[in-house]
């Protein structure tokens, strides 16, 4: 995605409410070797922009006085109640350097597992996107997380997950849960028992 920015001059609060009323956001773009630049964007492609996922998990074309350069998404602000962005911040990448970044998790399958249709669990996601590391140019729009044979009584945990060539998970302490699959109280379940709560057949993976 393309993202069309100006150089701003003018800092401060009286300066960025002067901006905001006519219609644009003030933003920052850091990192690599070059000094920060402070900018300026129209608010409503921003706005626009922010609402899909892509924007904020891909690497970014931001093209400043006609000069294109390789960013990331960092931060943005945005009023209490009133649709308004007030902030943006860009960091610039470098295509040999490993990024981390968080990306968005989507989960599929989850109506043929055996938990939706032998135990009508209520599957609930813990954590709708996963911290990665990887080259710019391999970074994934999204990842995948197959529900496919989560079973009653079970969960799916990061390393699970099967992840696209050359991305690396980022785990902060034990192997985090994903997803897991409950029964609710007075369901009719099917025949067999439940596995116990965070236990997969075969002692890793989900069942096979």
């Amino acid at each position: 995605m393309k993202v069309i920015a100006f150089k701003r001059t003018l800092k401060g609060t009286g300066a960025s409410r002067r901006l905001r009323n006519a219609g644009q956001t003030p933003g920052i773009v850091y990192g690599g070797t070059e000094a920060p630049v402070s900018i300026t964007l129209d608010h409503n492609a921003l706005y626009h922009a922010l609402k899909k996922e892509v924007f904020h998990s891909s690497i970014l074309d931001l093209e400043l006085d006609g000069v294109v350069e390789k960013v990331l998404l960092r931060d943005f602000q945005t009023h209490a109640y009133k649709q308004l962005v007030l902030h943006a911040d860009f960091q610039r990448v470098d295509a040999t350097q490993k990024i981390h970044v968080k990306v968005p998790l989507h989960f599929v399958n989850a109506d043929v597992s055996p938990a939706v249709k032998l135990h009508a669990a209520i599957i609930s996601h813990i954590i709708t996107d996963l911290e990665i590391s990887c080259l710019p140019s391999q970074l994934p729009e999204f990842i995948i997380a197959d529900l496919s044979k989560l079973d009653a009584g079970q969960s799916l945990h990061v390393n699970d997950i099967a992840l696209p060539e050359g991305v690396t998970a980022i785990i902060h302490g034990e192997n985090q849960t994903v997803a897991i699959a409950v029964v609710p109280a007075g369901a009719t379940a099917d025949a067999a028992e439940p596995a116990p709560l965070g236990k997969l057949r075969g002692g890793g993976g989900l069942p096979q």
